[in-house]
C-alpha cells in the first residue's frame, strides 16, 4: 500500500550557532518531530565573501545522535574527547552523542580565508532509554564511500546514508532502524521505494519538485508520510530541473521526550542532570589546537 502525505509543513529561515543560515522543517509549529527524527536543519546554501563564514562554536549534546552531510562546502570540527577532522562535500558524520560531548563545527580555514559556498544537513535522531547514557562515538564516511544505486532507466539516483534502496544498503551503523536517502530525480523520474510498515517517514524537498501519491511537495516543503509499506516518487516529464530529495524515519521508539536546548532525554530530572554535568566540566572541554 502506497503511503499519502498527510500533512505538509514549510521549512521555516533562521540562524543558528553563531548565525548560519538555515531552513528548519523540524521542529515547527505543526510537528514538534517524527519518532525517532527530532530535527532537520537544511544548511544554506549560503555564499560567503572571505572573512564571513560562520558555524557552530563549542555547544554540548546528550541523548541522541547528530547526522552531518555535507553537499558543498567544508567543515571542520573538534570535540571534547580530541577528535577532530573535516567534513568535505558528499561526507557523512554520524556522531552519537550518548552521556555527552561538547564538539565545535565551523567553516574550514579555507572557506575562511577564500569564501565559498556552504550546503548541506544536520539531522538528529533520538536514541532510546537504554542508550542515552552510551559512550560517545563517530562514523565518518567520504562521499566516495556513501553506497549509490540508479535505476533501471538512469532517471533516479539514490545516495544511501542509512537504510536499503534499489537493493544497495547503508554502510553506517544505527542503533535503531534508520532511513537516510538522498533522491535525485530527473524530469519523467518515476521510482518506488519499499519501506518497513512500522517505520514513520517523511519527505523533505530542497530543489525542483516532486509527486509523492498524487500529492505535489516543493521546494521548502516537507510531507509526512501515512501508513504503508511503499512510497512512490516521481517527476513530471515537463519539469524543466532536476528535483532533490530527502526520505527520513526510521522505527519509532515510543518513549517519553524531554528536551531542553541540546539535551534530549526521558524525564525532567534527567534533563537537570545534563545541565548540572555540562556546567560542572563532567562533559568535557574542547582543547585548542597548538
Amino acid at each position: 500500500m502506497d503511503r499519502p502525505v498527510t500533512q505538509v509543513i514549510k521549512a521555516r529561515h533562521q540562524t543558528e550557532g553563531g548565525g548560519f543560515k538555515i531552513r528548519r522543517p523540524l521542529p515547527s509549529a505543526g510537528l514538534r518531530y517524527l519518532d525517532p527524527v527530532l530535527l532537520i536543519d537544511e544548511m544554506g546554501p549560503v555564499d560567503y565573501r572571505p572573512g564571513e563564514g560562520v558555524g557552530a562554536p563549542d555547544h554540548p549534546h546528550r541523548g541522541f545522535e547528530t547526522v552531518t552531510y555535507m553537499l558543498d562546502g567544508e567543515f571542520e570540527h573538534r570535540d571534547s574527547a580530541g577528535h577532530a577532522g573535516s567534513l568535505l562535500p558528499g561526507d557523512v558524520q554520524w556522531m552519537t552523542a550518548g552521556r555527552g560531548i561538547v564538539h565545535s563545527e565551523m567553516p574550514s580555514t579555507r572557506i575562511m580565508e577564500e569564501g565559498g559556498r556552504v550546503h548541506g544537513f544536520q539531522i538528529w535522531v533520538n536514541l532510546p532509554a537504554r542508550l542515552k547514557m552510551t559512550q560517545p562515538r563517530y562514523q565518518e564516511v567520504a562521499a566516495s564511500s556513501i553506497p549509490e544505486a540508479v535505476s533501471d532507466d538512469g532517471l533516479a539516483r539514490v545516495r544511501v546514508i542509512a537504510g536499503e534502496a534499489l537493493d544497495v544498503s547503508a554502510r553506517i551503523d544505527t542503533h535503531t532502524p534508520i532511513l537516510y536517502h538522498h533522491w535525485i530525480l530527473q524530469p519523467g523520474a518515476r521510482v518506488t521505494q519499499s519501506l518497513p510498515i512500522e517505520s514513520n517517514a517523511m519527505l523533505y524537498v530542497f530543489a525542483g519538485a516532486i509527486e509523492s501519491a498524487g500529492k505535489p511537495l516543493v521546494d521548502g516543503e516537507l510531507g509526512i508520510l501515512g501508513k504503508g509499506d511503499t512510497v512512490n516518487l516521481s517527476v513530471p516529464v515537463e519539469a524543466t530541473d532536476a528535483a532533490q530529495v530527502l526520505l527520513l524515519g526510521g522505527v519509532p521508539l515510543g518513549e517519553a521526550v524531554v528536551q531542553h536546548g541540546p539535551f534530549v532525554m526521558n524525564t525532567r530530572e534527567e534533563i537537570n542532570q545534563a545541565i548540572t554535568d555540562y556546567q560542572q566540566g563532567r562533559m568535557g572541554v574542547i582543547q585548542q589546537a597548538g
